[in-house]
């Protein structure tokens, strides 16, 4: 039985225009733009229509599956409980990120992540998710155990991307070590002797796993089509070995030699959603605006904030950096298009009805009034 609906008296976010209209859909899919002057179907009293966010890394699910230190929560309902504020982020497609190779940020070893992965595609096969679910698999390459955690999960049906990542000191994301002394004496009240030991420690088990832990994971990636992401990187050398890799995304690349290296060899460079709202990085590195500005930008992610990704499209936007339309592509066709999802992420026709409604008043928050995915409302 066709299913068909009509959005209508919608301002609506195309991929380069703001039009007054209406959509029609059929059977899960954008059947027809519709001139202002359509009457009928469900009226959104003129708030924006936008193509649902496609959301490459966020970090949130292994936070509700271990809310505090020693708290294993129960499975399911930690994956429903993500996929309700992800959806109510305006995010239609998720990568879920969780992570392998242990270290003293682990908050649950391989085989925990494995039933995690499992969880979610059950949940995605009774029903219960209100957005599309893949995983993103974060590989912590310096550590002993990470080819071990991969293989669990390299034949993981949700499993759709893979980044390869090292948060050795002296490098990448910590390339500035007064920094990182600065933030791990505070956060872990490390004395001096300690912070010396530990980054000793990092630094010599970077140097001895990094590199072929890296070759490994990235062969059996490209074997499997999935795609790969490097992460953090801050020279033109972290960038030549990310594109000997097959490396499809530069992730949170730390400086713009690193972006604009990327970029010319074909990669989509993406930052965080939360960095554009603060206006900055968290870690003193290249800011997204910088990027931006630059024209080195293609996808924004929320990183450790869901409601950032909506939240820094309309920032974008309000700030007269770029226009809507341009800005709502880094949040949904841009991500689809690096994760080889072609069927989402624009408002045209034949595309699947991934929808999202809000409200906005330039200078304040976004309001995500109402989700469809493939023409159903899911909130």
């Amino acid at each position: 039985m066709t299913r068909s609906m009509i959005l209508a008296n919608a301002r609506l976010v195309l991929c380069d225009e703001i039009v007054e209209g209406a959509i029609a859909i059929e059977d899960g899919r954008i059947a027809e733009i519709l001139p202002s002057r359509s009457t009928g179907g469900e009226d959104v009293d003129g708030d924006y229509l936008l193509p649902g966010l496609v959301e490459l890394h966020t970090d949130q699910i292994e936070g509700h599956l271990n809310p505090r230190s020693g708290v294993v929560w129960n499975a399911m309902a930690a994956v429903q409980a993500h996929d309700g504020q992800v959806a109510t982020s305006g995010i239609t497609t998720v990568f879920d990120a969780v992570r392998v190779g242990s270290d003293e940020n682990t908050r649950a070893d391989a085989e925990a992540v494995a039933r995690l992965a499992d969880t979610i595609e059950r949940a995605v096969a009774e029903g219960r998710l209100r957005a599309e679910h893949f995983v993103h698999l974060r590989c912590e390459v310096s550590a002993d155990d990470v080819v071990e955690g991969f293989d669990l999960l390299k034949d993981h049906p949700r499993l759709r991307l893979v980044s390869l990542m090292d948060h050795a000191p002296g490098q990448r994301q910590f390339h500035d070590m007064a920094a990182l002394r600065a933030y791990l004496t505070d956060k872990f009240k490390m004395s001096e002797a300690d912070f010396e030991a530990f980054a000793a420690a990092r630094i010599a088990q970077s140097e001895k796993n990094a590199g072929p832990h890296r070759r490994a994971i990235a062969a059996e990636c490209q074997t499997r089509g999935i795609a790969l992401a490097s992460h953090d990187d801050a020279t033109i050398a972290h960038v030549a070995e990310s594109i000997a890799l097959g490396t499809r995304i530069s992730e949170f690349p730390t400086t713009i030699a690193a972006a604009e290296a990327s970029r010319a060899a074909g990669m989509k460079v993406l930052m965080g959603a939360p960095n554009v709202v603060r206006g900055r990085s968290h870690s003193g590195n290249v800011s997204a605006i910088q990027l931006l500005r630059a024209g080195l930008l293609d996808v924004l992610s929320s990183d450790y904030v869901p409601f950032s990704l909506i939240q820094a499209v309309f920032t974008l936007a309000d700030t007269g950096l770029v226009p809507l339309p341009a800005a709502t592509r880094l949040a949904s066709a841009n991500p689809g298009e690096a994760a080889g999802l072609a069927d989402r992420g624009r408002i045209a026709a034949g595309l699947r009805a991934d929808l999202i409604r809000v409200a906005h008043q330039p200078g304040e928050p976004p309001v995500v009034r109402a989700i469809w995915r493939q023409g159903k409302r899911v909130a």
